[in-house]
C-alpha cells in the first residue's frame, strides 16, 4: 500500500498496481462476508458491473473459503432496451465474471428487455426491500456517478429504490472508452439504476476505482464538496466505506 488516509468517514487506500488494489479489496470483502455470516444464516450483496471491477471480482473468485451458497446476489444498474444476450449487458457481465462461477444462494437480475421500466423498477425494488443489503461492491464513473446516478439525476434523498434514468453523454462516452461499445451511438440512452439511498442503506460499501481516467472523479469524491455534482462524494458520510485506488486513479490527490 502506497498511502492510507481518511476523509470524513471515508477510508482511502492507494496501491501501486491494479492487481494489488483488487486483491486488497477482495481480502477485505471476504473478511466482511465471513464476519457477517458468523452472525446470521445468509447475507445480501450488490455488485457493480464494469471493467474497473475486473480485479476485485477476479480475486474474489479465487477464494475457496467463502460460503457463496449463503449469499443472495444483486446488481446495481442495467441498460434499457438491450437484447437479453447482449455482451454489454451488466447482468451478462456479472454472470461471466462471478455469478456463474460461484454457487450463490440466489442471483437476482434486472431485466434489460422489460417493456415497462417503471414496472421493472418496482419489481426489483421490492426484491431489495425483501433482502436488505449487507455489502455493496461498487465503483465510480468518470462523471462521479455511483451506479447510474449521473449528476443530473442524482438525488441524495431519493424516495425511490430503483428508477429509470437518462444517461448523460460523459457516462455514455465512458462505455466507449472502456471498450464496451465501438461508438457513442451504440450506447443506450436510458437505464435502470438503484438510487443513492438504496446503495447507502447497505451496512458496508467497498468502492474499487482504478485507472487515470477516474483521477478527476476520485479527487472530487475525496477532496471536493459533498454535492450531486459528484454523486460519489456522499460516500464520505457512510459509516462503513473504503475507497480502493491504484496509483493512477489517485494521482491527483493531494499528498
Amino acid at each position: 500500500m502506497i498511502k492510507k488516509i481518511k476523509i470524513d468517514a471515508l477510508g482511502v487506500q492507494v496501491f501501486a498496481t491494479r492487481d494489488e488494489m483488487g486483491k486488497a479489496a477482495a481480502d477485505d470483502v471476504a473478511a466482511c462476508i465471513k464476519e457477517l455470516l458468523s452472525e446470521k444464516e445468509e447475507i445480501n450483496m450488490i455488485f457493480a458491473a464494469a471493467p474497473s471491477q475486473n480485479d476485485v471480482l477476479y480475486h474474489l473468485c479465487e477464494k475457496e473459503d467463502i460460503p457463496w451458497e449463503r449469499i443472495n446476489a444483486f446488481h446495481m444498474d442495467e441498460y434499457i432496451g438491450l437484447p437479453q444476450n447482449a455482451p454489454q449487458g451488466f447482468a451478462n457481465f456479472l454472470l461471466d465474471k462471478i455469478f456463474s462461477k460461484k454457487p450463490f444462494r440466489s442471483v437476482n437480475l434486472i431485466d434489460s428487455t422489460a417493456i415497462e421500466p417503471e414496472t421493472e423498477s418496482a419489481r426489483y425494488g421490492a426484491l431489495l426491500d425483501a433482502y436488505p443489503t449487507d455489502i455493496v461492491v461498487l465503483g465510480i464513473g468518470e462523471n462521479g456517478h455511483i451506479a447510474f446516478n449521473d449528476p443530473h439525476v442524482a438525488d441524495f434523498n431519493d424516495k425511490l429504490v430503483v428508477k429509470p434514468v437518462q444517461l448523460d453523454e460523459v457516462c455514455r462516452q465512458q462505455q466507449v472508452n472502456d471498450g464496451c461499445f465501438e461508438k457513442l451511438s451504440q450506447v443506450p440512452k436510458f437505464a435502470l439504476t438503484l438510487t443513492i439511498p438504496t446503495l447507502f442503506r447497505a451496512q458496508h460499501l467497498f468502492c474499487v476505482v482504478p485507472c487515470q481516467t477516474k483521477a478527476k472523479a476520485v479527487k472530487a469524491t475525496v477532496e471536493g464538496p459533498i454535492s450531486v455534482d459528484c454523486p460519489a462524494s456522499i460516500m464520505r458520510k457512510h459509516p462503513s466505506v473504503t475507497l480502493y485506488c491504484d496509483a493512477e486513479s489517485a494521482s491527483l490527490l493531494e499528498d
